[in-house]
């Protein structure tokens, strides 16, 4: 069995890796259906047998009447999962910050709403996203309705997602008012998308502020993968994006791929693996069991500071990256 080491943060302990979520009831994007369920109890199993206890989610998350999916699922593999790490499990999820939630008291409903989908008490509650690109004036009670979850003993820790530099620091003053702790901070972070922590200095922000930075789409929807190439790109959407940055990324992928045969892993391994390098908790989602064994298999090991040089090198040259995220702050 390969676990991972974990972070003391205010009530939580967060693996070196954790799983996204996002694709769990998601069928505009990923192809969710309803016979892929016993395939994800499979995943989940796999993934916290293997010490990967962290499981990322949102009140969002899930198309059309499956609303609410993701976080159902987990509840009930959860409550289904009996071997090793069980009391481990940390299920992590993030709250909307939708144009009708204007109230703090919106989101201590919205939270309990969780919870009951999930079956039990949330560990980690997270802003999914701050209104402050488009309307600032709603953020203030949404953050003391997250603030209000935490003091009121219904979730373990309190996190944050897509925020900036300046942002999170608003948002650090406004809880340590309150004797609240930050546990995490999750944005878009890997080779292709390296703003966050690049331009915005937001690893250097959360160390001196005592926050775990969570990376999520550490595999850049598939696109560091190496499964797909200019003769064969996804469906739908991920297939566009495939067309707009894969041409440009071929020395990006040949770094990749050199690095992965000398160390005998895999081009998704070595890119995750560049996430763990860098000090954040990358949580790569998996549909299926191969995908789940594929993740772990980034743990155990780890980059060597030459290789993290070369990759970054690589990564700053490149003239087209993954547009971010539109909710995220400065």
């Amino acid at each position: 069995m390969q676990t991972s080491q974990t972070f003391s943060l205010s009530k939580l302990s967060l693996p070196t890796m954790g799983c996204g979520t996002w694709a769990w009831g998601n069928r505009l994007l990923w192809g969710y259906d309803e016979s892929m369920d016993g395939g994800l109890q499979e995943v989940f199993n796999l993934c916290v047998q293997n010490g990967v206890t962290l499981f990322d989610t949102g009140d969002s998350y899930g198309t059309g009447k499956l609303n609410g999916r993701s976080e159902q699922l987990l509840g009930s593999f959860a409550q289904a999962y009996s071997g090793d790490n069980k009391n481990e499990i940390c299920i992590a999820t993030k709250l909307a910050a939708y144009p009708w939630r204007l109230t703090r008291n919106s989101m201590v409903a919205a939270g309990k709403a969780s919870a009951k989908r999930l079956g039990r008490d949330i560990d980690l509650v997270q802003m999914h996203w701050s209104t402050a690109n488009y309307a600032p004036w709603q953020e203030g009670a949404l953050l003391d309705g997250l603030a209000d979850l935490y003091e009121q003993g219904l979730v373990k820790g309190v996190g944050l997602s897509n925020y900036g530099t300046k942002r999170l620091r608003w948002v650090h003053q406004r809880f340590r008012d309150r004797g609240i702790p930050i546990t995490s901070l999750q944005v878009q972070y890997s080779l292709l998308s390296t703003y966050p922590v690049t331009e915005l200095g937001l690893k250097d922000v959360c160390d001196e502020l005592g926050i775990k930075l969570i990376a999520y789409s550490p595999l850049a929807l598939g696109l560091l993968t190496g499964k797909y190439s200019e003769n064969n790109y996804p469906q739908g959407i991920r297939g566009l994006v495939c067309r707009q940055l894969l041409p440009g990324m071929k020395s990006l992928l040949q770094c990749l791929g050199e690095i992965a045969v000398s160390r005998n892993k895999s081009i998704s391994q070595v890119a995750i693996n560049w996430c763990i390098a860098k000090g954040t908790i990358p949580i790569p989602g998996a549909k299926s069991v191969e995908q789940a064994r594929e993740n772990i298999g980034a743990l155990g090991w780890i980059l060597n500071a030459g290789e993290v040089a070369e990759l970054d090198q690589i990564a700053a040259s490149l003239k087209k990256k993954m547009v971010q995220n539109i909710f995220q702050t400065q």
